[in-house]
């Protein structure tokens, strides 16, 4: 049994490997296509959110409608810290961090005495406020105007200007965050986490702090929503408190629920899908209805989000891992199969021999 298990942790290590390689190596595929990159690195900062959110929903078992304000934080932090103040844009992107994870504890003291739509209510409302904030706040944020003249990011005094180095950045920091995700899952934080999403009243029993690891976790995925809209002010030079509104904070929410908030792949996966499809609707929807606005693109994803949830409610990525479990139980039955006929083998020739 030990060997069967060392056999399929064997196989998940090499699954890994080659999609990392094939991420990293797509950029080489596309020759250079302005356009693939652009919405890779999209996905990737998505994919940052998303593997917050995914902390935060699926194993702690919260729910944030308002993780675009914590995306906002960063992009206007960073924004106006390396336009306004000439901090390096490494300090900036810290900066904002930290302003996340306070603002995040503020706001989390309060909220979380509250549960289930109460909870989403209150974070619903954080994000108007903070939206609000981002709108009329026009000194710092520029208001509905936008902010301009974000300077790039330096790695040592060098600019990133091209979207091959910006892909290979963000790809940095989504695997570094997955990484982290992924240990923090494995950990006694993990088992507190999914102890308090299974009964806050059996894990308080057992002497969780239910509250101390709620807004530690609260706050680490204000973290990475906070560096994802960093990098993204930094990418694309200019923001206007649009981009984190309401809306977005909904398809946040989309991505996890479509990749599957019980793995921490699932961010990644949700974004890649959200992403792709959108890119997708915007160039098939004018050719089937030329008169459909904006909106339709709301309405498929709501109704993709119902879907969802009745068909699907562990995501792409609940489906995957159930694949996978399958097939790997087969190799291990062969290999049973095959250590059996060796074993008959043996004793067989050991008896003519005998």
């Amino acid at each position: 049994m030990e060997r069967v298990q060392q056999m399929a942790d064997g196989r998940k290590r090499w699954l890994f490997l080659a999609g990392a390689a094939v991420w990293l190596g797509l950029p080489w595929l596309v020759f250079g296509n302005n356009y693939v990159l652009s919405t890779l690195i999209l996905i990737g900062l998505y994919a940052l959110v998303s593997t917050g959110m995914t902390l935060l929903m699926g194993y702690a078992g919260q729910i944030s409608l308002g993780q675009a304000a914590f995306y906002g934080i960063g992009a206007y932090a960073s924004a106006y810290l390396t336009a306004h103040a000439g901090w390096p844009s490494w300090l900036a992107l810290a900066a904002g961090a930290v302003l996340a994870a306070l603002v995040a504890l503020v706001v989390g003291i309060p909220v979380f005495r509250l549960r289930e739509h109460y909870l989403a209510l209150a974070t619903l409302g954080f994000g108007v406020i903070m939206f609000t904030f981002f709108k009329e706040w026009k000194g710092i944020t520029g208001g509905l105007n936008g902010f301009f003249g974000i300077p790039p990011i330096r790695i040592a005094g060098v600019p990133l200007q091209s979207d091959l180095q910006f892909y290979y950045l963000v790809s940095l920091f989504v695997l570094a965050g997955l990484w982290f995700a992924h240990n923090i899952v494995r950990s006694r934080v993990g088992r507190a986490l999914r102890a308090i999403h299974g009964s806050e009243v059996a894990a308080s029993s057992l002497g969780v702090n239910i509250m101390k690891y709620k807004l530690q976790i609260f706050m680490l995925s204000a973290v990475y929503a906070s560096i994802a809209g960093s990098l993204y002010a930094h990418y694309v030079t200019f923001i206007n408190p649009d981009l984190f509104g309401i809306v977005p904070s909904i398809s946040f929410l989309i991505m996890v629920v479509i990749g599957g908030s019980a793995h921490v792949w699932g961010g990644l996966v949700g974004a890649a899908v959200y992403v792709c499809l959108g890119e997708w609707l915007k160039a098939v929807v004018p050719l089937l209805l030329p008169n459909a606005g904006g909106e339709f693109e709301i309405v498929f994803f709501g109704l993709l989000l119902v879907v969802m949830l009745i068909y699907m409610p562990n995501g792409l990525t609940g489906v995957m891992q159930k694949r996978m479990r399958r097939f790997f139980e087969m190799g291990g039955r062969q290999e049973k199969q095959v250590a059996t006929v060796e074993r008959h083998k043996a004793r067989s020739i050991g008896g003519e021999r005998g």
